[in-house]
C-alpha cells in the first residue's frame, strides 16, 4: 500500500513552494535590470539575459529529474537545492561587481566583432545566472517528486503544484515591480529573495527529518511517454512565450511604459497561467478522456489567440491612450482591468495546455523525471518562443498577425493527437482545426498597428524588436513617434533641437570630441557639426529610429550620415560609456521622459561618475532635462545627484520660451569661472556672425540660469542604481500631474525656479560668474524676467507689461533681440522668438 502525505504536511509545502515561486520572480526581474545597467537596456540585452536564465531553468529540470527518481528522501534535497540557489545568488554581488570594473577591458579585446560581443556578454550573464538557474529548475521535480505517490495523481498534484508556484512568482513579479525597490533598494530587494529561499530550504531540510520516505511501490515502472506529448509541451512553451512577447509590445502602444505598467502586465499573465494550472486540476478530476480534453484546450487556445486582436482593439478605443485623467491609483486599476479583460481568458487557456499534459503522462515513471523532462522541454521551447517573438514575428509580421500565426501553431497541435482508432467526430475535429490553421495563415487581422492623429501622414512604420516606430508628416513638419505616444522631436522644432547642442558648445573653448547621448531625429547631433569637431560619437537605443532619421530627416541634420568623423553605435548609451574608455569634451545626453521603464538609468550617481570618468580636462556632461515633463520634486533630485559627481553643475536655458521650457545641467570636473570670450568665440564660429564680442557674449549670457552651488537642491535625495528613484517616483507624478493633483515646471512653476535659483546663489555672487562685469550677470536675470515676460503674455496676465520694463533696464540695447545660436544659424539672423511665431 502506498504511503500518503497528511494534509496539513501537504498545505505546508504549498505555502514554502509558492513562496519559492516568488523568490524566482523577484530574481528575474532584478537580473535583468541589473544585466541592463551592464549591457544595456536594449531588447537584444533583455532576450540574452531571459535565453539564458531560461537555459539554466531547463537544464535543471532535466538533471532534476534524472535524479529524483533514486532519492529516498527528494524533500531533504528540494531544502538543499533551495538553501544553493540562496547562496549562488549571494555570488552575484562578487560577480556582478567584479564584471563592472573589468568589462570595459574584455570589451576592448572582442570590440567591433559581434558575434565576440554577444560571445562575452552571453559568457557573463551566464557565470551570474546559470548556478542559480540550474538550482531553480530542479525544484519542481524534487518537490513532485515528493509529493506524488499515487500513480494517477501526478496530473492532479503536478498541475497544482505549478499553480502554486507560478502564483507566488506573479505575487513576486508584482512586489518587485510596485513596492520593493522604493522600500528596501534593489539589494534590499535581492537580499529579501535570498532570505525566502534560505527559509523555505532550511524548513523543507527539517520537515523530511520526519517526512515520510521514498519506497520501492513509490517507483513505478516506466511507461514510455509518446513523442507526441512532447512535441505539444515544446510548441505550447514556444507559443505562449511568443504570445507574452507580442502581448507586452501591444500594451507597450497605449501604456505609460513604467517600471509599473510593465510589472502589471507581467503579474497579470503570470496570474493567468497559474489560474490555467488550476483548471488543468479540475479538469484532471473529470472522467473525460484525456485526448478530447486536451484536443479541446489546444482548439480554445487557438481561438482566443486569434480573438485577441479584435478585443484589445475594441478595448483600447483603437490603440488609444488608457487611463484617462485619472491618478495613479486610478490608472494602476485600469490598466489591470483592461489586462485581465484581455489576457485572463486567453492566458488561463494557454496555461492549462502544460499542467494538463501531466494528465497524459501518468505511469510515465517517477514523478520527478516526467515533471523535470516536462520542465527541459516546455522551457527549451519557450527560449525560441521568446526569441521568435521579438526578433522574428514582430519585424516580419506584426503583432496582430504574429497572434494569428501562434493561433495556428495550436490549431496545428490537434494534428498531433490523431491516432488511428480515431472515429468520425474526432477526424472532424481534426480537419476543422486544420481549416482554421490555414484560415489563420493566409488571412490578415485588418487592423492598425498605430494610431494618427488628425491631420497627420504615415511616412514609414516599423514594428521592431525593442518598440513601433514611426516617422510622421504633419503639415511640412516631420516627426518620429515610439510607441504610438513618445515623440523624439522633429524638424517643426528645428531651431530648440539644435540648440540642444549649440548652446552647450558655446561654453567649451575648444569643442574637439563630441559624445550624444541618443539620437532622435538627429537634429540635435547634427547641429554639432557646426563647431567642426574632430569626431562625433552617438549613441542610440532604437535600431530603427536611425534608419528614420536617415531616411527622413536628411535636410535638417547638417550632414551627420554622410560625414566621415560621424560614428552612429545602436546601442544603449550608457553602455557605449562604460565598454569604452574614450574620452570626451562635451558629452551631451538628449532629452528623455524620465517615466519611461529604463530612463531612470541615465538619472542615477553612478551614471553620472562614468560620465565624469569619461570627459577630458575642461570637458562637460550635459543633462537637457524636458521641464514640462518634471515636478520640481524630480528636477531637485536629480540636480543634487549630478551634484555628487561633478564638482561644479551650472544650468542653462535651452529656450526662452512661454512654456515647455528645457533646461540643461552642466557639469564639470574642472571648475572654471565661464570666459565671455569663449562664448563669443564659439557663437561665431558655429554662426559665422561678425558682430562684436561683447553683442555675442551678451546674448549668449541670457541663456544662463544658475549654479547648483547655491545649495537650493542640497536637501533633495540621491538618485542612485540601487534606490531608482526617479524610476518610481516620476510615473506617479505623471499621472498626478494628468489629474490635476500636481504640476509639471512650467508656468509660473518654471519662473519660481528661476527666480529661485538666483535668490540662492545671485549671479554677483555666483564663482561661474567671476570673470563678467556687473552688466553681464545680470543678463543670468534678464533671461528668467524675458521667459517670464512671454508666459504673462502669453497667458493675458495684465502683469506682463509691469515686467517688461525690468527686462529693458537688466538688457543693452544690443542684447535685447533674444537670438539664440541655433535660431541665427537657421533664420539668417531673424529674432529667435519671432522666428518660432
Amino acid at each position: 500500500m502506498i504511503k500518503t502525505h497528511s494534509p496539513r504536511h501537504i498545505a505546508t509545502l504549498g505555502a514554502l513552494f509558492t513562496l519559492s515561486g516568488a523568490a524566482a520572480l523577484i530574481y528575474q526581474v532584478l537580473w535583468v535590470r541589473e544585466l541592463g545597467l551592464l549591457f544595456g537596456s536594449t531588447a537584444q540585452a533583455a532576450a540574452l539575459t531571459i535565453a539564458i536564465f531560461f537555459a539554466g531553468i531547463a537544464l535543471g529540470g532535466w538533471l532534476f529529474g534524472r535524479w529524483a527518481g533514486q532519492m529516498q528522501r527528494p524533500l531533504r534535497a528540494f531544502g538543499l537545492v533551495e538553501i544553493g540557489v540562496a547562496v549562488t545568488a549571494l555570488g552575484h554581488f562578487l560577480v556582478s561587481d567584479t564584471y563592472f570594473t573589468i568589462y570595459p577591458a574584455l570589451y576592448a579585446m572582442v570590440g567591433g566583432v559581434p558575434v565576440l560581443e554577444t560571445a562575452l556578454k552571453a559568457g557573463v550573464a551566464a557565470t551570474i545566472l546559470l548556478p542559480s538557474a540550474i538550482l531553480m529548475g530542479g525544484t519542481l521535480p524534487l518537490m513532485g517528486q515528493h509529493v506524488i505517490r499515487a500513480r494517477d495523481s501526478l496530473g492532479r498534484m503536478g498541475s497544482a503544484l505549478y499553480a502554486l508556484n507560478t502564483a507566488g512568482g506573479a505575487m513576486g513579479a508584482l512586489a518587485a515591480g510596485f513596492f520593493l525597490p522604493m522600500w528596501l533598494g534593489f539589494s534590499g530587494a535581492y537580499l529579501l529573495a535570498v532570505g525566502f529561499d534560505l527559509f523555505v530550504g532550511l524548513a523543507a531540510v527539517m520537515i523530511a527529518r520526519r517526512a515520510l520516505p521514498m519506497g520501492a511501490q513509490d517507483r513505478p515502472d516506466r511507461v514510455p511517454v509518446p513523442v507526441r506529448l512532447w512535441l505539444i509541451a515544446f510548441a505550447s512553451g514556444f507559443a505562449t512565450l511568443a504570445v507574452e512577447v507580442i502581448w507586452t509590445r501591444a500594451f507597450a502602444q497605449v501604456l505609460q511604459n513604467s517600471v509599473y505598467t510593465y510589472a502589471l502586465v507581467l503579474t497579470v499573465f503570470l496570474i493567468a497561467l497559474s489560474l490555467g494550472a488550476a483548471l488543468a486540476n479540475a479538469l484532471g478530476r473529470l472522467s473525460l478522456r484525456p485526448e478530447a480534453v486536451l484536443t479541446g484546450l489546444l482548439l480554445a487556445s487557438c481561438a482566443v489567440i486569434a480573438a485577441t486582436p479584435h478585443v484589445f482593439h475594441h478595448l483600447t478605443g483603437g490603440l488609444g491612450y488608457l487611463g484617462g485623467r485619472a491618478d495613479f491609483t486610478g490608472y494602476v486599476w485600469e490598466v489591470g482591468r483592461v489586462a485581465l479583460l484581455i489576457m485572463l481568458i486567453p492566458g488561463t487557456i494557454l496555461g492549462a495546455v502544460l499542467p494538463y499534459l501531466l494528465r497524459l503522462m501518468e505511469g510515465g515513471g517517477a514523478p520527478g523525471a516526467v515533471l523535470g523532462r516536462l520542465i527541459a522541454v516546455n522551457t527549451t521551447g519557450a527560449i525560441f518562443g521568446a526569441l521568435a517573438g521579438g526578433f522574428v514575428l514582430l519585424p516580419m509580421v506584426g503583432a496582430w498577425k504574429a497572434l494569428w500565426l501562434m493561433g495556428a501553431v495550436y490549431a496545428v497541435l490537434v494534428l498531433a493527437l490523431w491516432q488511428p482508432q480515431d472515429g468520425w467526430g474526432a477526424r472532424v475535429t481534426r480537419f476543422g482545426a486544420l481549416a482554421g490553421a490555414v484560415v489563420l495563415l493566409a488571412g490578415q487581422p485588418g487592423l492598425q498597428a498605430t494610431r494618427l492623429n488628425a491631420g497627420e501622414e504615415l511616412l514609414a512604420f516599423r514594428e521592431g524588436p525593442s518598440a513601433h516606430v514611426a516617422a510622421i508628416a504633419r503639415g511640412d513638419a516631420k516627426f518620429i513617434r515610439v510607441n504610438n505616444f513618445y515623440t523624439l522631436g522633429g524638424s517643426g522644432a528645428l531651431v530648440p533641437e539644435r540648440n540642444q547642442t549649440m548652446i552647450p558648445l558655446l561654453t567649451h573653448p575648444a569643442p574637439r570630441e563630441v559624445f550624444f547621448l541618443g539620437l532622435g531625429t538627429g537634429i540635435s547631433a547634427g547641429a554639432g557639426l557646426f563647431a567642426n569637431p574632430d569626431r562625433v560619437t552617438v549613441c542610440e537605443l532604437l535600431p530603427d529610429v536611425i534608419d528614420f532619421a536617415r531616411d527622413w530627416f536628411g535636410p535638417y541634420v547638417n550632414g551627420l550620415f554622410d560625414d566621415p568623423r560621424v560614428t552612429i553605435h545602436a546601442e544603449d548609451g550608457r553602455q557605449c560609456l562604460a565598454r569604452s574608455r574614450a574620452t570626451y569634451d562635451m558629452i551631451i545626453a538628449d532629452l528623455f521622459t524620465p517615466w519611461r521603464a529604463g530612463v531612470g538609468n541615465v538619472y542615477t550617481v553612478e551614471h553620472y561618475k562614468l560620465a565624469a570618468s569619461r570627459l577630458k580636462d575642461g570637458g562637460a556632461y550635459v543633462q537637457w532635462m524636458p521641464l514640462y515633463q518634471v515636478s520640481r520634486r524630480e528636477f531637485e533630485i536629480i540636480a543634487n545627484t549630478m551634484a555628487q559627481a561633478f564638482p561644479e553643475v551650472t544650468l542653462w536655458r535651452g529656450d526662452l520660451y512661454a512654456e515647455r521650457s528645457i533646461l540643461a545641467l552642466v557639469g564639470r570636473n574642472d571648475p572654471a569661472p565661464l570666459d565671455p570670450a569663449t562664448l563669443a568665440a564659439g557663437w561665431r564660429a558655429m554662426t559665422g556672425s561678425q558682430e562684436a564680442e561683447s553683442v555675442l557674449a551678451d546674448r549668449a549670457l541670457k541663456f544662463y540660469a544658475g549654479n547648483v552651488a547655491s545649495g537650493l537642491f542640497a536637501d533633495a535625495p540621491i538618485n542612485t542604481d540601487d534606490w531608482p528613484l526617479i524610476e518610481y517616483l516620476a510615473p506617479r507624478t505623471h499621472r498626478a500631474v494628468i489629474a490635476g493633483r500636481a504640476n509639471w515646471l512650467t508656468g509660473p512653476v518654471r519662473d519660481r525656479l528661476y527666480d529661485d535659483l538666483l535668490t540662492a546663489l545671485p549671479p554677483q555672487q555666483d564663482p561661474h560668474l567671476a570673470l563678467l562685469t556687473d552688466a553681464q550677470r545680470d543678463l543670468a536675470r534678464a533671461g528668467a524676467v524675458y521667459a517670464r515676460w512671454r508666459g504673462l503674455r502669453a497667458r493675458d496676465d495684465l502683469h506682463a507689461g509691469a515686467v517688461w520694463p525690468e527686462f529693458i533696464a537688466l538688457t543693452p540695447p544690443h542684447a535685447r533681440n533674444p537670438d539664440s545660436p541655433a535660431g541665427q544659424v537657421a533664420t539668417g539672423g531673424m529674432a529667435f522668438g519671432d522666428a518660432l511665431n
